[in-house]
This record gives C-alpha cells, sequence and structure tokens, in this order.
C-alpha cells in the first residue's frame, strides 16, 4: 500500500471514530455513516499531506505526556485563581513564537498541546513561517513572555523527542531559541 493511499485510510478511521464518538455510541449504523462522511469530507475538502519522517521513542513519549499532563494541573490552579481573583483584571499577550522544526506535524501537534492547556489559546499559525501566535491569559511583564516562548520551545522539543527524526531531534537540542527575523 502506497503512503498516500494509507494516510487516506488513517484519516478515515479518524474521522470515523470521531464520528461514533459524536453519536455516542458505536452501532453498525454509525460506523457505516462515519465512514460515508469521512469519505465525503475527504473527497471534498482533500487534506494536505502530512508525512510522518520521525520514529515513536516509548521514553520521550512518556516524558511528553507525564509533563502535558503536570503542566495541565498547574495551568488549570493557575486560571481558577485568576478567576476568583475579585476586582483585578488579568493582563494578556499575543506572543508570536518561532518552531524550530516547522514541518506541518510538528506544528499541529505543538499547537494541540498548547491549546489543550487552560490559559493558552492559537490564535493563528502561520505554516510558511511555522510561526505559532498564542494568547496567554496573566502575563504581566516581558520577562514572562520570554518564560512562555522558552516553554512552548520546550514542549516542541519534548514532542520531538517522542516523535521526531534524528535530524529533527538535532534542530530542537541545538537551534537558538528565536531565529533572526522572526516577529516577537
Amino acid at each position: 500500500m502506497t503512503r498516500p493511499a494509507r494516510d487516506r485510510l488513517i484519516a478515515v478511521a479518524g474521522l470515523t471514530g470521531i464520528w461514533v464518538l459524536l453519536w455516542g455510541r458505536p452501532t453498525w449504523i454509525n460506523v457505516v455513516g462515519g465512514l460515508l462522511v469521512a469519505t465525503v469530507i475527504l473527497m471534498v475538502f482533500p487534506l494536505p499531506p502530512v508525512t510522518f519522517g520521525g520514529r515513536l521513542s516509548l521514553p520521550g513519549l512518556l516524558r511528553l505526556v507525564s509533563r502535558f499532563l503536570a503542566d495541565l494541573v498547574v495551568a488549570s490552579v493557575q486560571i481558577a485563581v485568576l478567576a476568583f481573583r475579585f476586582g483585578h483584571v488579568p493582563r494578556s499577550a499575543v506572543i508570536a513564537v518561532p518552531l524550530r522544526v516547522p514541518t506541518d506535524l510538528n506544528l499541529t501537534l505543538t499547537a494541540e498541546a498548547l491549546s489543550l492547556v487552560p490559559g493558552s489559546l492559537i490564535v493563528e499559525a502561520d505554516r510558511a513561517r511555522g510561526v505559532l501566535y498564542v494568547h496567554v491569559l496573566g502575563v504581566r511583564d516581558r520577562a514572562e513572555v520570554e518564560r512562555f516562548r522558552q516553554g512552548v520551545l520546550e514542549l516542541e522539543a519534548r514532542i520531538v523527542d517522542a516523535l521526531g527524526s534524528p535530524a529533527e531531534r538535532r534542530l530542537t537540542a541545538t537551534a537558538p531559541t528565536v531565529r533572526e527575523g522572526s516577529p516577537s
């Protein structure tokens, strides 16, 4: 089976799984309906090719998941504290974060991981330049902006460590934190 055909089958399976989850029960009608809807969607709105050139690393994946869960808990507590501080208006910022591995897959995974953590939301993803624009709550000064940007780059490094190729791992280990000419 060719790679594009395999990628389409994976996309159909994923969309069908989401369809079944939305209906709440895995009946035959839901599965067949999901397959039909997924096939039509992929024919009408073809997805750009996203290739996976890396290798799954179990230790890297465990680090990624454990740190993600810890970040999820910490961010939830921080947002709860912000929500219950009466009379305080939290400051926010939109921060541009140029990724060191600007592949479509890395851009998507990093954006999804950031969006799942409370207090941060992807405003835009510049696919051509590999830059994520992130809205962040509770930013008070430039130092916090830089800490958040560095945190995003560390998240990217954990994702690449879990799923990336050796060349991508070298990029996250040796590349500067902010590329020249990138917006701040």
